[in-house]
């Protein structure tokens, strides 16, 4: 039997679902991650733990600091093989529908190909900067990652923003 066909009959008796149709996982609360405090605290950074156990910063943005970005340090660690990532994620923009206007993703995807560090991707609705690192990485690894974290989405939001004054995120 040909691959097509079979998946079609499968889906026709319902014993697997178009993936368009599956749910994505929800994250779950994970305990904070005491060495990402750690590692805060020997930087100097004033943050918050929210409600999935990750660290949240709001940090200066902008010439002369006139701006803020939110910054989430994720307390998750997923692993690929022998690595351990972590997530350093800031958001953008916020569309008004489930889907993004097509030059607002198209520009996301022009812009994570010029990046050296992170991409940009859709959750839910919005467009997150997202920065994959070691998961034991030091102070001064984390404190460069959430810099470019900081400028890139601050950059981003000041371009896509309906209203260039606005600091929404």
């Amino acid at each position: 039997m040909k691959p097509a066909l079979l998946v079609a009959l499968l889906a026709l008796f319902g014993l697997i679902r178009p993936a368009a149709a599956q749910e994505a996982p929800a994250q779950t609360a994970v305990a904070p991650d005491p060495g990402v405090a750690l590692l805060l605290k020997q930087l100097e950074y004033e943050y918050e733990v929210d409600d999935d156990g990750d660290y949240k910063l709001l940090m200066a943005a902008g010439e002369n600091d006139e701006r803020s970005q939110l910054i989430f340090i994720r307390s998750a660690v997923e692993t690929y093989g022998q690595m351990k990532i972590r997530e350093i994620w800031s958001y953008a923009y916020h569309s008004p529908g489930e889907s993004f206007p097509a030059l607002v993703a198209n520009r996301l995807l022009e812009a994570s190909h010029n990046l050296i560090l992170g991409s940009w991707v859709k959750q839910g609705q919005s467009a997150v900067f997202v920065i994959k690192l070691p998961a034991d990485a030091g102070a001064h690894v984390l404190d460069e990652a959430i810099g470019a974290a900081v400028a890139t989405a601050d950059e981003m939001e000041l371009e896509l923003a309906a209203d260039p004054a606005a600091d929404e995120f």
